[in-house]
């Protein structure tokens, strides 16, 4: 399935227009990147990658989205026969997905003809903006839980293609596992589930209900404990399912105070072994506040598919150099004081300090050498067209949520908290002169 017309129709009159003055093959560079991050956050999380990648991939223009086209937009015949052999060719590097990125970040960076890059604008952002809000949010709530185990829950507060999304984007910023059987299949992400209000309801009574929950699904599984009374549904589960009950899960009442009693009921009738699990509404707030209850684990639903209330991360694609007609790359940039940007090409590094992150530094115009204690944060995505594989697919699912935790690893510690801050490190930019070029 095509992902061509993912897209806004200015990208294609810019290439109108653009192959009509005939500076549409001039060569440009373009980024992705943040002016702030959300009121109040200390870092952002790069999520959607992989599935940007193979979007890339698949953006082709058949002979339906043609004939709609050429029925409905007003392009030229020209543009019209240039979109039928689009394929991208260029180069595109950025931040490896599940990497940590503050304000200015050159998250992503597309390099080719005009035409060929801008076009994949409103894919890009309509990709990583979500797929980043989500993930930035994810990781706030693993860093509340404090180890303790996570599961997105949301589906069905969110578009069904986004939930599958959200999904992977909360596995990659350290959730175990979700709900959506989709994000399992497509991305590797574990799933779990067992049973919702309506089958207990189902049933005659409560302890019917339990008793062909254990019989599908066996002791260990997880009963839901407050359809009715929780203090009378906590003894029934352990009556049913004996002391070697995996989990209650409890989705209402006052948390802290409710966890407490089952707590102290269930090592009571000798299932001190059963864990608990909440499922409440949580945002990482409600996790934090939750620090010293006797929860082992947390289902979120509503308030990680949309980024905790950031559902945007607020980035842009913006042009920031192109080629001169003597092959000059020269610095473009908006000068509006509101939007203003940073012209130049740009080579990004973390710069740490006994394995901690205290700064990253952008050097514009000329690639740098790099000294020792500055770790690189451009990766190759795309050259000459080729995809590296690597990043697509579960596997690079899998490597994205391995690199998150190690980015999160050299932050400093006030970069944990939930309360407001500045970003957790500086960004200062640096300009590196370019040698002559022919």
């Amino acid at each position: 399935m095509t992902s061509a017309l993912l897209t806004d129709r200015y990208e294609l009159t810019m290439i109108d227009a653009a192959i009509g003055s005939g500076v549409h093959e001039r060569e440009c560079v373009f980024e992705v990147f943040a002016r702030r991050l959300p009121d109040g956050r200390r870092y952002g999380v790069v999520a959607g990658t992989g599935r940007l990648l193979e979007l890339i991939r698949d953006f082709r223009f058949g002979d339906a989205e043609l004939t709609w086209l050429r029925e409905s937009s007003g392009l030229s015949a020209a543009t019209l026969d240039w979109l039928a052999d689009y394929r991208f060719a260029g180069s595109v590097t950025g931040y490896r997905e599940g990497e940590i990125y503050f304000p200015g970040s050159p998250l992503l960076v597309v390099q080719g003809g005009f035409a060929e890059a801008v076009v994949l604008e409103t894919l890009a952002l309509s990709v990583l903006n979500y797929d980043s809000a989500i993930a930035s949010a994810a990781s706030r709530m693993v860093n509340a839980a404090d180890g303790r185990p996570l599961a997105e829950m949301g589906s069905r507060r969110a578009h069904e293609r986004s939930a599958v999304a959200a999904a992977r984007a909360a596995f990659i910023a350290g959730f175990g596992a979700t709900s959506n059987l989709e994000a399992g299949r497509t991305w590797g992400v574990p799933t779990m589930g067992t049973a919702a209000h309506a089958f207990t309801l189902l049933h005659d009574t409560e302890e019917e209900a339990f008793e062909a929950q254990v019989a599908a699904l066996g002791p260990g599984t997880t009963l839901l404990v407050d359809t009715y009374d929780v203090e009378k549904a906590v003894a029934l589960a352990v009556k049913v399912a004996g002391t070697g009950l995996g989990a209650v899960r409890i989705d209402s009442g006052d948390l802290p105070a409710q966890v407490a009693a089952v707590r102290a009921q269930l090592d009571r009738l000798g299932a001190t072994e059963t864990k608990i699990t909440v499922t409440n509404d949580l945002d990482e707030y409600t996790i934090a506040a939750l620090g010293s209850a006797p929860v082992n684990s947390f289902g979120v639903g509503t308030s990680v598919v949309t980024g905790s209330g950031h559902p945007a991360a607020g980035l842009v694609y913006k042009l920031v150099a192109r080629r001169d007609e003597d092959g000059t790359w020269i610095s473009v940039a908006k000068k509006s004081p509101q939007k203003a940007t940073i012209g130049g090409r740009k080579t990004p590094v973390r710069t740490l300090s006994n394995g901690t992150a205290v700064n990253e530094t952008i050097y514009v115009g000329a690639r740098p050498q790099l000294r020792s204690h500055e770790r690189p944060l451009l990766a190759p995505l795309i050259t000459g067209g080729a995809i590296d594989e690597a990043h697509l697919g579960a596997s690079g699912t899998r490597a994205a949520r391995a690199h998150h935790a190690a980015s999160v690893a050299e932050l400093p510690d006030d970069a944990l908290r939930l309360s407001k801050g500045e970003p957790a490190i500086p960004t200062h930019y640096v300009e590196v002169p370019w040698p002559d070029e022919g």
